[in-house]
């Protein structure tokens, strides 16, 4: 009876073994985010999950320029970038990201000695943030490609899901009915064209979705009075010091070859004017982080700033936004012009001249009813 037990579990473990060892084959020639080689065996998909994808997108894609910043620059196209600013553009945009998680994902990006950082930055990034290996939702490892990272990568059977369905899309027969099928509610890796990732579809109805009544019903929110506060989450002032000096700072001054184009982006005016009236504190701690990183980063003879916070002509039309802060596509594209036109730069003799623009007009704005 025992020989017996013991023969089964022996069987049960070695029949383990060999599906774990197939998995981790599996994972490691196909390699859903191209983390050892760029795909050719099989057509590349890409995930909308950027936090992992970009790991693999800085191993696999040929670039000179990167694209980093939070939800405010999710939707470019690199195919706009490239058009307009000239190079070859890999865009590493996180949803919701802290400068702890965008200073280590660039950081990784420098390894392939890119020429160029265009970097959408904004106050709100620089808050307290966990460590890279101790955020749960960055994996740390596969960016610096420890044993652990790349161990959980190759004997993770969610990736030999996904493996089996890139397979599965590769064979001719089945490719029309694998591509329907395929769904980002069920897949991780449902995007066929890297210029796809977190890109709004063609047919976007950009009115329905930008407009000044959600911008309008925004501010509303966010100013009642039961949810107000929360305008103040985040916005500790010597905090966002530390963190700027950390993570900004000190990826500029380790990488002097590196040219980065840091902007502040158009936030509505109603941004400004919600924490005007609902928590002023909070609006005094944007003017005094401001009035110290604006000449802090122009010491750096290899950083171009821009500051587009005050472009009253953008700023102060509503219908160019779905909330307070975030703009329309029409306007990620007046952005790379004024980028390429060099327009809105911040002059290194006068670096407080547009947040005093912006102080004016947020001191003179008026709400109609």
């Amino acid at each position: 009876m025992i020989r017996t037990v013991s023969k089964t579990l022996l069987k049960f473990l070695a029949a383990s073994t060999l599906i774990i060892l197939m998995a981790a084959t599996l994972n490691y020639v196909v390699d859903p985010l191209q983390l050892f080689r760029p795909a050719r065996l099989f057509p590349a998909m890409y995930s909308a999950d950027t936090r992992m994808q970009d790991a693999g997108l800085i191993r696999s894609q040929p670039f000179d320029t990167v694209l980093m910043g939070t939800s405010l620059a999710i939707h470019f196209r690199q195919r706009d970038i490239d058009r307009i600013l000239g190079g070859r553009s890999l865009k590493l945009s996180m949803t919701g990201s802290s400068s702890r998680e965008q200073g280590f994902v660039l950081e990784a990006a420098m390894a392939r000695h890119p020429k160029r950082v265009i970097w959408q930055i904004d106050d709100w990034i620089f808050h307290d943030a966990p460590e890279p290996d101790s955020d749960i939702y960055l994996p740390s490892g596969l960016y610096r490609r420890s044993v652990a990272g790349l161990a959980g990568y190759l004997f993770s059977g969610q990736m030999a899901r996904e493996s089996l369905w890139i397979l599965a899309r590769s064979l001719p027969p089945l490719q029309p009915a694998v591509a329907r099928l395929t769904s980002d509610l069920v897949f991780k890796f449902p995007i066929a064209d890297v210029d796809d990732i977190n890109s709004l579809p063609q047919d976007y109805d950009v009115a329905a979705n930008y407009n000044a009544k959600k911008a309008l019903a925004a501010f509303r929110h966010i100013t009642d009075p039961v949810r107000s506060r929360y305008l103040a989450d985040g916005y500790d002032y010597d905090a966002m010091v530390r963190a700027f000096e950390r993570d900004a700072i000190g990826l500029i001054a380790g990488h002097p070859d590196v040219t980065f184009d840091l902007y502040f982006p158009p936030y509505s005016i109603l941004q400004f004017v919600a924490m005007r009236d609902a928590s002023p504190s909070t609006l005094k701690t944007v003017y005094d982080f401001a009035a110290y990183a604006l000449p802090r980063l122009l010491r750096y003879p290899n950083v171009r700033l821009y500051d587009f916070r005050a472009v009253e002509d953008v700023t102060h039309h509503l219908d160019n936004y779905g909330d307070v802060i975030h703009h329309s596509p029409v306007i990620d594209l007046k952005l790379l012009a004024w980028l390429a036109e060099r327009k809105y730069a911040v002059d290194r003799s006068a670096p407080m001249a547009s947040l005093d623009r912006l102080k004016a007009q947020v001191e003179a704005y008026r709400l109609e009813p």
